[in-house]
């Protein structure tokens, strides 16, 4: 076995993963035909294993967070990487919950009779490997684990350095699951190395790894994009709208503003951008709300009119992921203009309408292009767990393969069955 110092060496990356690659190949194989009752048995060992190991995990973070504080991280990164009991649970319990969800493997998508009488069936099967390279959120360890093994794949997870400790500590108890249930512990590997070097490697790793699932920041992304050979499912910026009509409820309009922006101003759904109808009565009390939720408003110069504290907004803001108690707030001329503004600056993520008109509201739905597109609803909405689907590996604002909040039916692919009774062609 290779020793950990020896691993640490930038030119050791490129051999690792591939060692990880096959070993992940070899567990492939076996998990695609697991059965459903023995992978949730994993994840659900994996969850009392975390649970048990509450503080260890936390006193893990701990280290990571105090690091990170020390290294300048943003105070949305430290919001990212920081867990707690209640967080903690959170992650245990999304494990129960993917464990819980159907299982897409073999499931018959659709099926036709030919004149000729061949049955055909189109049938879900898994990616094989995936390999998940992230940042500073150690829940992704936990989720992306358990929704690529529950898919029937075996995954390669490489985590940010800022999470490192704490990553290796959820994996432990991922493992023990896997292990607990008679499944190979590599079905799920972590890189156990932090140098940049294993992100390159992955990316190279064509007949490795069958697909490469970055979640993070636009540099992570942008790398990955242009030197990976391997395909990729992009986790985009979160450059989400919310846009309030003429015909918005103002106490409803209020609230969902105010909840889209700073119930956590550090994830990938909240609103970036705030849209108001010049027709809409009263926009001020939306504002005042959210500067006195601790909101940074930047605005043009008729919005600044309404509202003394609001500062200058500077073109690159409305293209500018905040990830912070920052928000952009422009006046446009009905929903048609608040469109072509999101088609401009929009990241094809999430955006909202807020109005009781009814076909306004399904001009907005059909007309943006977006991954998520929502109705009278806050854009923190835009999460795998909320959506039903367990856990998330990312929201994918692609238009190919999966699109939204990629879960257990994303991480699949599908296959021809065809059945015949001694058909040949003429």
């Amino acid at each position: 076995m290779t020793s950990t110092a020896t691993l640490e060496r930038p030119l050791d990356a490129e051999a690792l993963i591939t060692d990880m690659g096959h070993r992940a190949r070899a567990a492939a194989a076996v998990l695609a035909q697991t059965p459903t009752a023995t992978k949730a048995a994993a994840l659900k060992a994996a969850a009392r294993a975390l649970r048990a190991a509450e503080a260890d995990i936390l006193t893990a973070n701990a280290g990571d967070v105090a690091r990170g504080e020390a290294n300048g991280l943003s105070s949305a990164m430290i919001d990212r990487l920081k867990l707690d009991p209640k967080r903690l649970e959170g992650v245990a319990a999304g494990l129960e919950s993917v464990a819980g969800l159907p299982d897409p493997v073999g499931q018959v998508i659709d099926e036709t009779t030919r004149p000729n009488g061949l049955l055909l069936q189109r049938v879900r099967v898994p990616l094989g490997v995936v390999g998940i390279i992230y940042e500073s959120r150690p829940n992704v360890t936990a989720d992306a684990g358990a929704l690529s093994m529950m898919a029937g794949n075996a995954c390669i997870l490489r985590g940010g350095s800022e999470a490192i400790d704490t990553s290796r500590a959820i994996h432990a108890c991922l493992t023990a699951g896997l292990r607990e249930a008679g499944l190979p512990e590599d079905a799920i590997q972590l890189v156990p190395i932090t140098d940049r070097a294993a992100v390159g490697a992955m990316l190279r790793a064509q007949g490795l790894i069958d697909i490469i699932v970055p979640r993070g920041g636009k540099s992570l992304v942008a790398r990955v994009q242009e030197e990976a050979r391997v395909p990729v499912l992009a986790h985009l910026d979160g450059l989400c709208h919310s846009y309030v009509d003429k015909a918005a409820d103002p106490a409803k309009a209020q609230a969902l503003v105010v909840n889209a922006k700073m119930r956590r101003t550090g994830i990938c759904g909240a609103t970036e951008t705030l849209l108001i109808d010049r027709a809409f009565a009263d926009p001020k009390p939306i504002l005042s709300a959210l500067i006195d939720a601790g909101c940074e408003l930047r605005g043009t110069e008729e919005v600044r009119a309404l509202d003394a504290r609001i500062h200058p907004v500077a073109a690159n803001d409305w293209d500018t992921e905040y990830l912070d108690a920052i928000l952009s707030v422009a006046l446009v001329d009905g929903v048609d203009d608040a469109m072509a503004h999101i088609a401009a600056h929009g990241s094809h993520h999430t955006d909202a309408i807020i109005t009781e008109d009814q076909p306004t509201a399904d001009h907005f739905l059909t007309g943006v292009d977006s991954a998520i597109v929502m109705h009278n609803a806050s854009t923190q909405f835009a999460d795998g767990g909320e959506f039903g689907l367990g856990a998330e590996i990312g929201i994918s604002t692609g238009r190919m393969h999966a699109r939204g909040p990629v879960a257990l039916e994303g991480l699949t692919t599908y296959k021809w069955l065809v059945r015949g009774t001694g058909q040949t062609r003429p």
